[in-house]
């Protein structure tokens, strides 16, 4: 069965050793992930991340891939999105994932709520870094990214999604309709792949 495993940002997926993963299937990551780690692919649509992923020649050694924007004229190396989604990174690169004919797909790190008191406050390894929210900056809404995340699973009724979060984490009540998605836990997770 053909595997992949797409990495979004949230705290979740500290703890968990990427490395391994390759072994096992193809890495889609998002963003800023090339500071920690090397996936087959990224995806940033976010034109600022885009800049600083050129600005350290990412697209040299990672496949990255983006939507299409006036503010990348002479990058090169990008790959594009065409037609563009619209969506965010991380929806974007589960859509990815699953149109690339994985037939399993692991989606670590989409928290989707924030972190902290109330879960009130931004959920992401990179807050407080350039081109992310500051640490104790309020969470965005998850709305999108849920609804986007939903779409594609929908879309896939044939394929399987297994995502990975940490005890007694969040389950957004959309996903009970999803009888191809399935849960299991970080812990569970690390001992499947990360040893």
């Amino acid at each position: 069965m053909k595997t992949a495993f797409v990495l979004g940002n949230g705290n979740s997926r500290k703890d968990i050793p990427l490395d391994y993963l390759k072994t096992y299937g193809l890495v889609y990551g998002c963003n800023a992930i090339y500071r920690d780690f090397d996936p087959h692919y990224i995806i940033a649509v976010d034109a600022k991340m885009v800049v600083e992923l050129n600005r350290y020649k990412v697209q040299d050694r990672i496949s990255v891939w983006t939507n299409p924007n006036k503010a990348y004229i002479g990058i090169s190396n990008l790959n594009y999105f065409n037609p563009s989604k619209g969506w965010s990174s991380g929806p974007t690169a589960l859509l990815k994932a699953s149109e690339d004919n994985n037939e399993l797909i692991y989606i670590l790190g989409f928290d989707y709520r924030g972190s902290g008191e109330d879960n009130q406050v931004v959920n992401n390894i990179y807050a407080g870094t350039e081109n992310y929210k500051n640490k104790h900056d309020r969470a965005t809404f998850y709305g999108n990214w849920l609804k986007q995340t939903v779409a594609t699973i929908k879309k896939n009724p044939q394929k399987r999604y297994i995502r990975v979060l940490e005890d007694r984490g969040f389950i957004p009540k959309d996903f009970a309709r999803l009888e191809n998605l399935d849960h299991i836990s970080v812990e569970k997770f690390i001992e499947m792949y990360a040893k």
